[in-house]
């Protein structure tokens, strides 16, 4: 075979050969390479993991997407809830009470007949419905010594308190109107006003000297209760007064349902809302003349919805029927809201409100 001749016999021109012995020394351009180590290494691997179609080196895979169980869960318990809304939608506003400001149906606005209280349910489509009953809404701080007072009289002044505003605003017989004697007792019978207060109160009622200032009460021969159940909330608190006193403070709101005194089954129930502030001094009686056991009246106040307009009565005027509509033209107030400041309270006519919520 010579030289420049190919096998098949073919043969190369001496310029061809020129080239090719040039081009041998300089190494070609579109000559293979040597493979790095590192290329070697990613071949190797690629060679030993299953066949998954052409994937760049650095390309981005996305991570495959999670079950979302939890939103699942989400959606289930919302439609549970959805569910338990429109079958027992007082249930749901009872459980989201708040103690300053509940939420229900507006007093001005028809309610649906499901949230009509009834003689069986006086407190039906009421925040109240939810309250705790009798003296059993009013609560009690645990008792520190105070000015002249031990922890231990603290604890008995502060249930003395409390059972001052259970005579006054929960006894069954001063709500149908008899005069209230054992709330009387624990009042220092040397407080002078008070007393004056009181003896005139009950005889000749007027806006100075009404008794329901202090205590509630309701005309048996117009007025009845419904059940045997008064809602309450609010409680005492306490500091050092004047003198060393024990200073206690009631901020408590009484939910009252009543009817007509010659009602039926099916009459007309309004519940009368009255919120009070007492303010009651303990004194030493080293300092101020007082009996053991009793206390000095420093402030009250109250106010009154669904309980009557008009001239002093000394009781609670629910109105009924065409009464009711005649009381709509007063200011409205929100009875359930514990947040507001107080206004003058009373029954005379400037001082009537009515309620968007009972």
């Amino acid at each position: 075979m010579g030289a420049g001749t190919e096998p098949g016999g073919s043969s190369r021109s001496d310029e061809e050969w020129e080239r090719f012995l040039r081009e041998s020394v300089a190494g070609a351009a579109d000559a293979p390479k040597e493979p790095s180590a590192r290329a070697r290494d990613v071949a190797k691997r690629l060679r030993a993991q299953p066949d998954r179609g052409p994937e760049g080196w650095r390309s981005y895979t996305p991570a495959r997407p999670k079950r979302r169980t939890g939103w699942y869960v989400v959606g289930l318990l919302a439609a549970l809830v959805l569910l338990v809304v429109a079958l027992a939608p007082g249930r749901v506003v009872d459980l989201f009470a708040g103690d300053d400001r509940d939420s229900t149906v507006e007093a001005g606005q028809p309610a649906e007949a499901g949230q009509r209280p009834t003689m069986d349910e006086p407190f039906r489509g009421s925040p109240a419905a939810s309250w705790a009953s009798g003296a059993a809404g009013i609560t009690v701080p645990e008792a520190q010594a105070v000015g002249w007072m031990s922890a231990a009289e603290v604890e008995r002044a502060l249930a003395r308190s409390r059972d001052f505003l259970v005579a006054s605003g929960l006894d069954r017989g001063v709500l149908r109107g008899e005069r209230p004697e054992k709330a009387i007792a624990l009042i220092n019978p040397k407080q002078k006003d008070v007393q004056d207060f009181l003896t005139t109160a009950f005889r000749s009622p007027s806006e100075k000297n009404d008794p329901l200032l202090l205590f509630s009460r309701f005309q048996p021969s117009r007025t009845r209760l419904v059940g045997d159940v008064v809602k309450t909330r609010g409680g005492l608190t306490y500091r050092e007064g004047e003198r060393g006193a024990l200073q206690v403070t009631a901020d408590v709101t009484f939910v009252y349902p009543v009817t007509r005194a010659d009602a039926g089954g099916d009459d007309e129930i309004v519940r009368t809302i009255v919120r009070r502030e007492l303010v009651l001094s303990w004194d030493d009686p080293d300092k101020v003349i007082t009996e053991p056991g009793t206390f000095s009246i420093v402030s009250n106040k109250y106010d009154m919805t669904n309980g009557g307009c008009g001239a002093p009565t000394g009781y609670f005027t629910p109105p009924f029927g065409t009464d009711r509509r005649a009381d709509e033209a007063g200011t409205e107030v929100d009875p359930y809201d514990r947040s507001a400041p107080f206004r003058r309270g009373g029954s005379s006519g400037d001082e009537c409100a009515r309620a968007t919520r009972s």
